[in-house]
């Protein structure tokens, strides 16, 4: 027998998962199948590659380095595919997002940064949408929010990279408002407002509000749900809502933006792609581009710019 590349496969998701169990579910396999898989992989590199621990299996010597040969073959074919697709006719990047203020800049970048490449963009309400049609090859890469520490769970195969670590949420009101006259406003102070809910209710979002409302002292009245943004500006225009909102959104008519005192909700933004339909030189160049297009906005508010200019340490790197 010769090792073939599902041989390497299994080796790395043993190692993965941590236990034989755990590696062909993954697979899709019986047990007793990856067992067998497993002895014959050892009869043909010379030595047992895993051992029982004490929280499952744990790769020997020979295991290690096995594994680490397994891994270089698997990237490199991994970014063979990527690099072959990428030069076929007819093949345009396929792009899946949220609704994210960079995604207009994001656009642009791409064009400039990918050559021309053709890019097809779809957006989705869903984040787990987004990751689980990723991993069954409808998109290459998507770009995708995380609030307060929410950790979307990625599909076997894809690798992910965070963008911007950190951005503390502020909120839109009626300028019209009370409170828009605050530099800051405490949270409590919302209390009696009906809320627009975030369009994204799997992000860590929808849970991240009511808990820091909850802190305040309050349960946030949660009223509207709404994709268009123009009919959410204008009905928190009208003083019928307020919302939670990135801080690099740009101005509104009829509307403002305040941080909040102690920036009580947080997010990040990530980028994840399939190794099969992107190589790392590709994903790079992707990287730069939301990083950019992110960057573009900063200044759309006075206040996040000079939190941005504080906080260097959440900016992307794109030297």
């Amino acid at each position: 027998m010769q090792l073939e590349l599902r041989h390497l496969q299994a080796v790395c998701r043993i190692a993965e998962a941590g236990s034989l169990g755990g590696a062909a579910r993954r697979l899709g396999v019986s047990q007793p199948a990856l067992s067998a898989q497993l002895r014959r992989i050892e009869r043909v590199t010379g030595g047992e590659l895993f051992v029982r621990g004490r929280s499952g299996v744990e790769p020997t010597a020979l295991g290690q380095f096995v594994l680490a040969k397994a891994r270089r073959v698997l990237s490199e074919m991994d970014a063979l595919g990527a690099q072959a697709r990428a030069m076929s006719t007819g093949s345009p990047l396929r792009l899946g997002c949220i609704m994210l203020v960079l995604l207009d800049g994001l656009l642009a970048q791409t064009d400039l940064s990918m050559s021309g490449r053709e890019i097809a963009v779809d957006l989705e309400d869903s984040v787990t949408v987004l990751a689980r049609t990723l991993g069954a090859g409808r998109y290459d890469a998507i770009v995708y929010g995380e609030v307060n520490g929410h950790e979307v769970p990625l599909p076997e195969g894809t690798l992910a990279r965070t963008l911007i670590p950190k951005e503390p949420f502020c909120i839109r009101l009626s300028s019209g408002h009370p409170l828009a006259g605050l530099d800051r406003i405490e949270l409590a102070d919302l209390a009696g407002e009906s809320w627009m809910t975030l369009v994204e209710d799997d992000d860590g979002g929808p849970e991240a509000l009511v808990a820091a409302c909850a802190k305040a002292g309050f349960s946030p009245s949660l009223r509207y749900r709404i994709t268009d943004r123009k009919m959410q500006h204008d009905l928190i225009a009208a003083g019928r809502a307020v919302a939670l909102s990135q801080p690099t959104a740009p101005p509104g008519e009829g509307t403002v933006m305040r941080p909040l005192v102690g920036n009580p909700i947080i997010g990040r933004i990530r980028l994840a792609w399939s190794r099969a339909a992107l190589s790392s030189g590709q994903a790079e160049l992707l990287y730069r581009a939301a990083g950019r297009a992110y960057l573009a906005n900063v200044d759309n508010n006075p206040f996040h710019k000079d939190w941005w200019d504080a906080h260097p340490e959440v900016h992307p790197v794109l030297d």
